[in-house]
C-alpha cells in the first residue's frame, strides 16, 4: 500500500505558463455509458473551433454548480469559455454536482465503469482506490509529452502518485485560514488570536455579548472536521499527523487526545453556532459574509465569496493561522492543506488523446487564474500583476511565503471507509458522544485494521 509522505514545500509561486498542451502518447478506443447525473445537477457544453484534425466530445465533471460559489468554481467557468477557442475541434460537456453528492456520485460511476472522460479529484486517498481498480490513466506519458512537466511545480503531483505513477494533474495548493472580521473583533474589543488561549478567550468574550463567535457547516461534516485536524496539526505536528495517516504510528497518543480535547472544550465553550450538526457549509458560511460572525475558519478558495458583491465584509477580513498550542509540537511554519485538488482521467476514455489535453488544459489555465488572483498556482506562471491582487489574497499568499510542511484534511489522505469513520468521530465530539480518549481509541483502530 502506497504511503503519503510529508511534503515540504515553500509556498512562494512565481514564473511561467506556456500554450495549450499537447495530445498524450497513446490512442486507445473505450466506451462510456450514459451519464448518470443526480438531480440538481447542471449541464454545460463548450464547442471548440474546426479543425482539420478529427474533432472529439470529452465529458467532464467537476463540483462546481455555480461559477460564483467561489474562486475555483469562478475560475473554471472562464476555462469552460475559453476552451471553446483554445482546444480545437474538442467539445466538452461538463456536468456538475455538489460537493457531498459528488462524491458518492463519482464513486459510483467509477465502480460501474461509467465514469466520464476527465473528472475533478482530490488526490491521496480519495483517488487511490480508483487507480487500485485500474479505473484511471496514468498520465506520465502524457505530461513527458506535452512539455508539462517542465512547467508543473516540483512535489505538485505528488499526491496523484502511486506506485511511481501520476493519476492526476493538479491546478493550485489550498491552505487553511482564520478568517476574523476586525469590525467586529474592534468593536467588542477583543483581540485577533494568534494562540489557542487567545482564541478561548476571544470565544468566551464573544459569547457574554450575544454574538456567535465562529461558524461552521457540521452536516458536511468535513468543515467540523477541519478544526480537529487544525488542532492536531498544533498539538501533534506535521510529522506526527502524517505518521498516523501512514499507519505507522498511533492515534491513541497524547498529542491527539489533546486535539479532541481542545475542540471538545471549545464545544462546552459554545465557540460555534448553535445547531451547527444541522449546518450545511454554505448555510454557514452566509453569516460570516453578512458580518454576523467574527470567525470562520476555511480554505483560500473562500476569498472569492468574502471578495462577491453579495459580501458585506469586502474590506473587513483578516486572514490568519490557524491559532499556535502553547507547550504543542506544531510549528509555525506548519500548515493545514496542500495540493490535492486537480483532474484525473479514465482508464476508459473514449479518446484518451482528447481527454488528456483537456484535462491539462483545464489544470494549466486554471492555475494562471489562480495566480493572477493571488493564490497558490501548482504551475509555473509568468506575468502575474502583483497590483491587481486583492489585499486578502495577498496576505494568505505572504502568510505562507515560509511555509515548509503541508498536511492534507485527514478525510482526503485516508482511504474510503476510513474517512467516513474518521469524519463521523469528529461529528461525535461536537454531539458529546464521544470523549477525547475514546477518539484517539476509535481512529487507532483503523491503524489495526486487517
Amino acid at each position: 500500500m502506497k504511503r503519503f509522505a510529508l511534503r515540504v514545500m515553500t509556498a512562494a509561486l512565481s514564473v511561467a505558463i506556456a500554450t495549450s498542451l499537447a495530445a498524450c502518447g497513446s490512442n486507445s478506443a473505450g466506451s462510456n455509458s450514459p451519464d448518470t447525473s443526480a438531480a440538481g445537477s447542471t449541464t454545460t457544453e463548450t464547442s471548440a473551433k474546426p479543425s482539420e484534425t478529427k474533432s472529439a466530445t470529452v465529458r467532464v465533471w467537476t463540483l462546481w454548480t455555480d461559477p460564483t460559489k467561489d474562486s475555483n468554481a469562478a475560475y473554471f467557468y472562464k476555462v469552460l469559455e475559453s476552451a471553446k477557442t483554445e482546444l480545437a475541434n474538442i467539445t466538452i460537456e461538463h456536468d456538475a454536482t455538489e460537493n457531498e453528492s459528488y462524491k458518492t456520485k463519482l464513486k459510483t460511476a467509477v465502480a460501474a465503469n461509467e465514469a466520464p472522460d476527465v473528472f475533478y479529484s482530490w488526490g491521496a486517498g480519495f483517488t487511490k482506490p480508483f487507480v487500485d481498480a485500474g479505473k484511471v490513466l496514468p498520465l506520465d506519458e502524457y505530461i513527458a509529452s506535452s512539455g508539462a512537466g517542465d512547467k508543473i511545480l516540483p512535489g505538485a503531483t505528488d499526491f496523484f502518485k502511486f506506485d511511481n505513477k501520476t493519476y492526476g494533474i493538479p491546478y493550485s495548493k489550498w491552505v487553511a485560514v482564520l478568517y476574523c472580521n476586525k469590525d467586529l473583533f474592534d468593536q467588542n474589543g477583543v483581540k485577533i488570536p494568534a494562540t489557542y488561549d487567545e482564541l478561548l478567550t476571544a470565544v468566551k468574550a464573544f459569547r457574554a455579548k450575544n454574538i456567535t463567535p465562529i461558524t461552521v457547516g457540521g452536516k458536511d461534516r468535513w468543515p467540523a472536521m477541519f478544526f480537529q485536524n487544525a488542532l492536531a496539526l498544533r498539538t501533534a505536528g506535521a510529522q506526527a499527523c502524517v505518521d498516523a495517516l501512514n499507519k505507522t504510528a498511533s492515534y491513541d497518543q497524547p498529542a491527539f487526545v489533546e486535539s479532541a480535547a481542545k475542540l471538545k472544550e471549545l464545544v462546552d465553550a459554545k465557540a460555534f453556532n448553535d445547531g451547527c450538526l444541522g449546518l450545511t457549509n454554505d448555510e454557514s458560511a452566509v453569516p460570516f459574509t453578512e458580518g454576523q460572525i467574527p470567525m470562520y475558519y476555511m480554505g483560500n478558495w473562500f476569498v472569492g465569496n468574502i471578495m462577491g458583491k453579495d459580501s458585506k465584509v469586502a474590506d473587513k477580513v483578516q486572514a490568519v493561522a490557524f491559532p499556535m498550542v502553547n507547550d504543542g509540537k506544531g510549528t509555525s511554519d506548519e500548515f493545514f492543506g496542500g495540493s490535492i485538488e486537480g483532474f484525473c482521467v479514465s482508464a476508459n476514455a473514449a479518446d484518451k488523446d482528447a481527454a488528456c489535453k483537456t484535462a491539462g488544459y483545464l489544470s494549466e489555465t486554471m492555475a494562471k487564474l489562480t495566480a493572477d488572483d493571488g493564490g497558490l498556482a501548482t504551475w509555473k506562471v509568468d506575468g502575474v500583476d502583483e497590483s491587481k491582487i486583492n489585499a486578502l489574497a495577498k496576505q494568505i499568499k505572504d502568510l505562507t511565503a515560509n511555509a515548509k510542511s503541508y498536511v492534507l484534511a485527514w478525510d482526503t489522505f485516508l482511504e474510503g471507509a476510513d474517512a467516513e469513520t474518521h469524519k463521523n468521530l469528529v461529528a461525535e465530539i461536537y454531539a458529546g458522544k464521544k470523549t477525547p480518549e475514546e477518539f484517539a481509541k476509535e481512529m487507532q483502530k483503523l491503524n489495526e485494521k486487517k
